[in-house]
């Protein structure tokens, strides 16, 4: 059973920075490629963030361009995702998630976890 157990949400003033992480479990971690999506109170999900397993490469949305990091240890099986400077419209829920196939530009992945919030005050 693949289960994607993320943490490191948690509130912040716009500015600042939070640093998400997401283990996974059940799953061989170098054949997955990794993101993050989130979903912000009445809005759809969007995808924020992947990193390809095949090479490495990397998406960001541009909401998220020059502001977030997306990172992977295949020794812990884990993603993370560095954020920083962060803004008000950044306020969301934050899923971990992973595809054996592709990066997704969008939520729409093989996987994903449960969510953690991220609340960013003006």
């Amino acid at each position: 059973e693949v289960q994607l157990q993320a943490s490191g949400g948690g509130l912040v003033q716009a500015g600042g920075s939070l640093r998400l992480s997401c283990v996974a479990f059940g799953l061989t971690f170098d054949d997955y490629c990794m993101g993050w999506f989130r979903q912000a109170p009445g809005k759809e999900r969007e995808g924020v963030s992947c990193i390809s397993a095949a090479d490495g490469g990397t998406y960001y949305a541009d909401s998220v361009k020059g502001r977030f990091t997306i990172s992977t240890d295949h020794v812990k099986n884990t993603v993370y995702l560095q954020m920083n400077s962060l803004k008000p419209e950044d306020t969301a829920v934050y899923y971990c998630a992973a595809d054996r196939h592709y990066c997704p530009r969008g939520p729409d992945y093989d996987y994903s976890g449960q969510g953690t919030q991220v609340t960013v005050s003006s």
